[in-house]
């Protein structure tokens, strides 16, 4: 067990028969109460970002989460299947469940997946990832001024983005997943 006031974001914890990762925590300490610390979690089972209020002294149950990096392979229809490059073992994971990533999965991209006890919990991205551009107006030289010198254009996973004029049909980019803007050449 460890206290509620000791979590930090990334830290993975057990709560009520819910498993969480902290996203963000702020303590508050008053005169007269004891110390509040709010938590803002992601529940690992359902997705749901939700911030829980415990009172210091709270305590919930600290785990350890198996960490794996997987490499895309395909769109199976309902599923998205990911292989682990050292067992070669497959693992399909609901589309509806991580819809969210889909954008930023490029064939052969490597991705974290994150397991506890045989469950998988979570997918994490890499902070950037490669693209190609699969379609895109060309770019008027000179015409910077009707749309800030830049142009849609779609990628291979979907994505739509705005790129420089500079970017053509087949080019790689580096795209940064936090943001979902274009991040330069790849």
């Amino acid at each position: 067990m460890i206290n509620v006031t000791e979590l930090r974001p990334g830290n993975y914890f057990i709560d009520e028969n819910n498993l969480y990762r902290v996203i963000d925590i702020l303590l508050n300490k008053t005169a007269m109460r004891k110390m509040v610390a709010k938590v803002k979690v992601k529940n690992l089972r359902t997705g749901a970002i939700t911030e829980l209020a415990r009172n210091s002294g709270y305590g919930v149950e600290d785990i350890r989460v198996d960490k794996a990096t997987m490499q895309y392979l395909y769109d199976a229809g309902e599923t998205l299947v990911f292989m682990d490059g050292n067992t070669y073992e497959q693992v399909e994971l609901s589309k509806a469940v991580y819809a969210d990533i889909i954008p930023f999965l490029a064939p052969n991209g490597e991705v974290t997946i994150m397991s506890y006890e045989g469950e998988i919990l979570d997918v994490i991205l890499p902070a950037k990832v490669v693209l190609t551009v699969v379609e895109c107006e060309p770019g008027v030289r000179g015409d910077t001024v009707s749309n800030g010198g830049s142009k849609d254009a779609v990628l291979e996973s979907g994505l739509n983005l705005r790129v420089p004029l500079f970017i053509n049909v087949g080019d790689k980019i580096s795209v940064d997943v936090q943001e979902c803007k274009y991040d330069g050449r790849a």
